[in-house]
Parts: structure tokens; sequence; C-alpha cells
């Protein structure tokens, strides 16, 4: 019988969705049935562009930023508290997807969408909930009271988030810097696995290489867009640029289905530092240059690239263009002593074959293990802070 998933991508940032539609297609082509769901209309939209029909659930929930990416962190609370306390909001959602996940084997949640972390804690139905998640976005959700509240509900906070988290039949973590051979059970109900990434197909031969930028939805300063495409030009660069909230100024393009073959055939990746970029980066071996914002995950994501020594350079916008068009020239020319080469796209591709069938094996071997009971031995919670 055709196992039957449900995939539930929040649609606050681009990489859960793009990971949705990759592993969704895996899975689907290894027989199984899935369903997805999306938290927008801009999220549904984007992940039609990958062939996937989605479902909005709830367009209540959302983390919030303004026009350069800067996550608003008093409007997320405020946003976040009015969809779990009102009635209309997460509990008609919970009702909804009883609905919808009441035949699945799985259903998947990529990543912290309150309803299923909710439901994950809860008798009957965390049993079939797999959390999926970056490491560095786990960390910034507990420490998200930090310095902000008093230490005790601070920590109170982070204790129950992780309980939830930690409750549910399975958790799953990427990260742009784990390799396949780093799927391993790291206790009974987590697992660590390399970030996955698309399978690129050959470059067109008639099409110019030029560098590869994409900028999420959440960057619609225009001022910023403009400088960041003098700057490369500045150094010297053509450049395919894609930024649903750049789409139609000045050369760019909303969204691109083959953009991540552009880049992993580029001389140059530009992107902020979201683990979807940094591992395209990395499995394909391109110089990277990141446009760092005020996103706590993203600030640890760029950090940890340094330490592990990925060919990169990091620019801020600070509202100033020439000191930002300057800086990009800048790096992006230091980067191009280095640019990408045909020998790491090939080589890529192994690599990323190989993190999309972990992926895939991965969260099919969890289906049989989905109708254990709730009197299952459980594993502990990470120890308080």
């Amino acid at each position: 019988m055709m196992p039957r998933i449900v995939y539930l991508a929040t649609a606050d940032a681009r990489g859960h969705l793009m990971r949705a539609q990759l592993l969704v297609h895996a899975l689907r082509t290894a027989g199984a049935q899935v369903d997805v769901l999306t938290t927008s209309d801009a999220g549904q939209a984007f992940l039609a562009a990958f062939d996937i029909d989605a479902a909005v659930l709830s367009r209540h929930y959302a983390v919030q930023f303004d026009e350069r990416q800067n996550m608003l962190r008093d409007a997320t609370d405020r946003n976040v508290a009015h969809y779990v306390f009102r009635p209309t909001r997460m509990l008609r959602d919970i009702i909804r997807l009883r609905a919808i996940v009441c035949d699945a084997e799985l259903v998947i949640n990529d990543s912290f969408h309150p309803a299923l972390l909710f439901m994950g804690a809860m008798p009957g139905w965390r049993r079939r909930i797999v959390h999926v998640y970056g490491g560095s976005l786990r960390r910034a959700l507990t420490a998200n009271f930090d310095a902000r509240l008093p230490r005790a509900l601070a920590r109170a906070f982070a204790r129950i988030v992780d309980w939830q988290i930690d409750s549910a039949r399975c958790c799953i973590e990427h990260d742009f810097a784990y390799d396949a051979a780093d799927d391993v059970r790291r206790s009974c109900v987590h697992y660590r696995l390399p970030t996955p990434v698309p399978i690129v197909a050959e470059r067109p031969v008639s099409e110019p290489a030029a560098a590869a930028i994409y900028l999420n939805p959440h960057f619609r300063d225009i001022a910023l867009a403009d400088a960041l495409s003098a700057g490369m030009r500045d150094a010297g660069l053509a450049t395919h640029r894609v930024g649903e909230g750049y789409a139609g100024h000045g050369g760019w393009t909303g969204v691109d289905a083959d953009w991540v073959t552009r880049a992993a055939h580029a001389p140059l990746i530009v992107s902020a530092p979201g683990m979807a970029a940094l591992s395209i980066a990395r499995v394909y071996q391109r110089p990277i240059l990141l446009v760092q914002s005020d996103q706590p995950e993203q600030v640890s994501n760029a950090a940890r690239a340094a330490r592990l020594q990925l060919v990169h350079r990091v620019v801020t916008w600070r509202g100033d263009a020439a000191a930002f068009r300057r800086d990009v020239g800048q790096a992006a020319a230091e980067l191009m002593r280095h640019p990408g080469t045909q020998a790491g796209t090939i080589a890529g591709r192994e690599h990323a074959r190989a993190r999309v069938d972990a992926w895939a094996s991965r969260l099919l071997a969890l289906r049989p293990h989905a109708k254990l009971t709730d009197t299952e031995t459980r594993c502990e919670a990470p120890a308080p802070r």
C-alpha cells in the first residue's frame, strides 16, 4: 500500500520551501503519496513553480521582517501570541490538521509551526510527527527571549519549546556543514543530516556564465538592490538576479525554478547566509558573498562558515548605498580570485545525490515505527540551560 505523508513547510523562509519541494519529489519517486501544506499564498505560488500543489493551512502565522530582512522580534512575538491564543487561529488549524493527517503515517513539520509543535507533544498525534529544522534555527528559537525577559522566564520558555520538540516521533536536524556520512542517530529520536541540495542539470552552452544572486522576499529595499547590482558591475561581473521582493525591478526576476542550476555553474553566488545557499556553495564548491542582516540563525550560519573556511565574504547593509556598493565590489573582486569551476560542479552532483538519498531513506525508514504506542520509551529533553 502506498504510504501517505503530510509535509507542512512554513513559508517564512524560501529555504523551507526549497527543501520541501526537493524532498517531496524524492519521496514521490520512491512511491510515497505526499500532501503538501504551506502558510501563505506567496509560498503556495513559489511551490507551484516547482510543480508542487500545496494547500494553505493558515495565513495568520508568520515571522515578521522589515524590508532589509532584519527580524522584527516584538512584532513576531505579537503575531505568534495572537496565533496561539486566539481560538479562531491555532485551534482552528489543529482541528483542520486533525482531519488532514488522520490516515497519514508521517507528518513532517518544517520548521517549528506552532500547531504541529503542540500536536507533536500530545498523545495520539506525537507518534507520527517529525520535526525538521536547522540546528541554528532551533538555537535561535529557544534563545528568543534571552536578555529580553527575566532569566527565569526566558529559561522556562526554552524548556517548554525543547520539551515540545523532543516529544515528537522524531527530530531531524540539518546543517550545511554536515556530510551524508553524518546520518547518525544522536539519541532514540534524534538524527542529523546534511541540508539537502538539488542535483543540477548541465548549463546550456549558449548561456553565459554569470554570478547567481538570490535574495528572499523579505528583501524589499530598492536602494539595497541597486547598490548590490552596482557593486557587482564594479567588480566586472554579469549577474542573474532573483528575488520576489524585487520582481520586475531593474533586471530582477521574481522566481526562477532553475536558479540552483545557475548557481552550481556560476563563478560566484550571492545570497543571505541561509542553510540552503550555504549548502549549495559547499556542495558545488562555489565562493559565496553573504548579505547579512539581523536574523539570529543566519548570523550564526555566517560565523560557522568562517570556522569551516568556506570561501566567502560578508557584507552588511547599514543604509549607506555608496559604502555598500563599495563593499560589494571589493568583496566580489576578492572572491573571484577563486571562482567556481566545472570540476566542482561535477563532483557536487554526487554529493547532492547522496544528500537527497539520505533524506528519502531516513524518512521512509521512520514509517514502520509510526504506529508504536505512546508507552514507548522516550528520550529526555535537553538539560535545562
